[in-house]
C-alpha cells in the first residue's frame, strides 16, 4: 500500500480536488458549497462535492477493510482499480448508462466520477412506490453490450486475453463466492433471519436439489471467463431519474468493483432477484399490483438483453465458427444461467450476511410472509431453471408462490 495513501474525510476533500488539475478544471475548489459523505452501503467511503449552480463531483476512496464489517475483515484497496478499469470499459460500450469518470487516483485508491444527484437509488425508489418505466429495459441493454463489447464474440483475441488478465479480482470474487454462492445453503454463523423463518432456513440447507445447483453455479462463477461482468448488479447499484423540466429519463450503472470476467448470467440474475424482492415487499404491503409489474421486470430485462445482443452479433469477430447457432445456444445458456443466479442472490438477501431494505424495513409480522416467499421462490428457480428458464414464466411461478406466502 502506498505511504500516500491517507483515508480522506469531509474537512481534506476540497484540498484533495485544489491539488489535482484534472479534478480542478472539472470543478474549481471555490465553486464547492458543500462536503457530505454518504457512505456506498458495504465497502467504501463516498463524498458528494456539491456546487451551487449546477451538478458537483463524487469522489469514492477504497478502505483497506469492509466498511460493513470493520478493520476486522481486510480488504485490499486494490479493488478501486478494477472499478476504474470496468467504469472506462463498460462506459466505452455503454455511454449513456455509465457515469462519466474524471479520474483514478491510483496511489489514494479514489475514483472521481460524475455527479448524479439528480437521481435516485433504484432500491430506494422502489421500496417508495415508484415506477421508472425503461430502467429494467436500459439494465438489460446494459449488460448485452458490455457481454459482447467485452467477450471474445466482440474482441480480437489478443486483446480478450489481455483484458481477462487485467481484470482478475480474487479477493472481490471470494466475497461472492463465500456470501452469495456457499454461505446461504451451509450453517454459518454469518446467517440470520427472523425466529419465524428459521424452518424456511433449514429447509433450504436441507434441499439437496437446491444445494446441488449452487455448486454448479459456484464453479461456473469461478471458471466461465464469458465477459467483463459488473459483479453487483442488484437494485442499489443502479440509479434512476425520471423525465422533467426538459431532461430525459435517466438510468445509470455504478459500483462495479465486483467487475471481473465471469458468466454473463450472473449480472442478469442479481438484476431478477431484486425485483422478485421488491415485489415481495409489494405483495406483503397489499400492493398486487405493484407486485406483479415488479415481477414483469424481469421479462423485460431478459427481452432487452436478448435483443441487443442480437442486434450486435453481425459485428462477430469470427463467423466462421461463431454462426449463428452460436448464438442460440449461447442465449439459451444465459438464459438457464441467468435464473440460477437469480436464486442465489435472492436467498443470499434473505439469510446471509448483507440484506436488503425491501425485506428489512417491513414489519416483522409482515417480513415473515415476504422472506418465506423469496426462499421458496428462489428454491423453485434454481431447480427448474433448466426445464424452463423463460423469464416470464419463472416470474409467474415466483409470484404465486409469494402470493401464498405472505402474512397479514
Amino acid at each position: 500500500m502506498s505511504e500516500s495513501y491517507q483515508i480522506l474525510s469531509p474537512d481534506t476533500v476540497v484540498d484533495y480536488v485544489a491539488r489535482n488539475p484534472k479534478l480542478a478544471a472539472v470543478l474549481p475548489p471555490g465553486q464547492i458549497q458543500h462536503v457530505r459523505e454518504v457512505g456506498d452501503g458495504n465497502l467504501n467511503l463516498v463524498f458528494v462535492l456539491e456546487r451551487a449552480d449546477g451538478p458537483g463531483m463524487v469522489l469514492k476512496q477504497a478502505l483497506p477493510y469492509v466498511r460493513l464489517v470493520g478493520p476486522d475483515w481486510p480488504m485490499t484497496p486494490d479493488r478501486a482499480a478494477k472499478e476504474a478499469q470496468a467504469m472506462r470499459r463498460h462506459g466505452a460500450l455503454a455511454p449513456a448508462l455509465v457515469p462519466r469518470l474524471y479520474d483514478y487516483d491510483a496511489a489514494r485508491y479514489v475514483i472521481a466520477m460524475e455527479d448524479l444527484s439528480d437521481h435516485q437509488v433504484w432500491r430506494h425508489a422502489l421500496n417508495r412506490g415508484e415506477r421508472h418505466e425503461g430502467a429494467a429495459t436500459d439494465v438489460g441493454e446494459y449488460v448485452a453490450r458490455v457481454a459482447f463489447g467485452t467477450s471474445a464474440f466482440g474482441m480480437s483475441a489478443d486483446n480478450q486475453k489481455a483484458a481477462l488478465a487485467a481484470a482478475v479480482n480474487p479477493q472481490l470474487c471470494e466475497i461472492t463466492e463465500d456470501l452469495v454462492l456457499t454461505e446461504p445453503t451451509r450453517p454459518t454463523g454469518r446467517n440470520s433471519v427472523l425466529p419465524a423463518n428459521e424452518p424456511d432456513a433449514r429447509a433450504l440447507i436441507e434441499d439437496d436439489a437446491t444445494v446441488r445447483e449452487m455448486g454448479w453455479l459456484k464453479w461456473q462463477f469461478m471458471t466461465h471467463t464469458e465477459a467483463l461482468i459488473h459483479g453487483d448488479l442488484h437494485t442499489g447499484s443502479v440509479m434512476v431519474r425520471q423525465a422533467s423540466d426538459g431532461r430525459p429519463r435517466s438510468t445509470k450503472i455504478f459500483d462495479s468493483e465486483f467487475a471481473f470476467y465471469g458468466p454473463v448470467g450472473f449480472d442478469l440474475g442479481l438484476a431478477y432477484a431484486n425485483y422478485v424482492i421488491a415485489a415481495a415487499r409489494a405483495f406483503a404491503l397489499g400492493e398486487d399490483e405493484r407486485a406483479a409489474w415488479a415481477l414483469s421486470l424481469l421479462d423485460e430485462t431478459w427481452t432487452a438483453f436478448e435483443t441487443t445482443f442480437r442486434s450486435l452479433w453481425p459485428q462477430v469477430r469470427d463467423p466462421r465458427v461463431f454462426t449463428e447457432r452460436t448464438l442460440e445456444d449461447f442465449l439459451a445458456k444465459v438464459a438457464v444461467d441467468g435464473i440460477g443466479y437469480g436464486a442465489a442472490e435472492a436467498m443470499r438477501r434473505i439469510v446471509g450476511l448483507a440484506k436488503t431494505a425491501d425485506i428489512e424495513t417491513l414489519p416483522p409480522e409482515l417480513r415473515e410472509g415476504a422472506a418465506r416467499g423469496v426462499l421458496l421462490a428462489s428454491r423453485m428457480m434454481a431447480t427448474t431453471r433448466h426445464a424452463d428458464p423463460d423469464a416470464r414464466n419463472v416470474a409467474q411461478r415466483a409470484g404465486d408462490l409469494l402470493l401464498t406466502s405472505r402474512t397479514r
